[in-house]
């Protein structure tokens, strides 16, 4: 049987020298990664007590449904800027090159809920943090979070301080 890690695909040099592009669609693209993906992810949650499951664009959706249908769990997507056709809150927050703008809908998130936030990739820790913001807008509360792969060279668990940060993959570079 094959690792997880057997599925990533590497391609060094990407998107410029010296960086290993650490592909999820290698994983997607074949039924057993894709299974084994979100099996190894809903067990690294089973210690977790939530209401709802939040993921960002695109990847977010697509482990993130999952785990929320085999839980039965309601699912809260945050999408980029002018995506969501309800009244939303948004976040502004830096990228490595520039800014960007999430939102999610203003009722997504009632107060005191428990939410786990899941995504494929945990780099430098931007976009999650931006999300937890959304979230706590809304009164709810962030018990931990799940990726399937985790950069830790970027250090993004130093801005999810005191948040439950669990990966499947962690790589030690950038």
């Amino acid at each position: 049987m094959k690792k997880i890690e057997d599925y990533v695909r590497s391609i060094p040099d990407f998107p410029e020298e010296g960086i290993i592009f650490r592909d999820v669609t290698s994983v997607l693209q074949d039924a057993d990664g894709l299974h084994l993906a979100i099996d190894l992810m809903m067990e690294k949650i089973e210690k977790y007590d939530f209401d709802v499951v939040v993921g960002p664009e695109s990847r977010g959706f697509i482990f993130g449904v999952p785990i929320a249908y085999n839980l039965r769990k309601p699912f809260v997507p945050v999408r980029k800027k002018g995506k969501l056709p309800c009244e939303t809150i948004s976040v502004e927050y830096e990228l490595e090159y520039g800014s960007a703008v999430i939102e999610m809908h203003k009722d997504a998130i009632k107060p005191g809920q428990k939410v786990l936030i899941v995504d494929d990739l945990m780099a430098t820790g931007g976009t999650i943090e931006a999300i937890i913001k959304l979230i706590k807008q809304c009164g709810g509360e962030v018990v931990g979070t799940v990726f399937l792969m985790e950069l830790a060279g970027l250090e993004g668990r130093k801005k999810l301080s005191g948040v439950n940060v669990e990966s499947v993959i962690c790589y030690e570079g950038k």
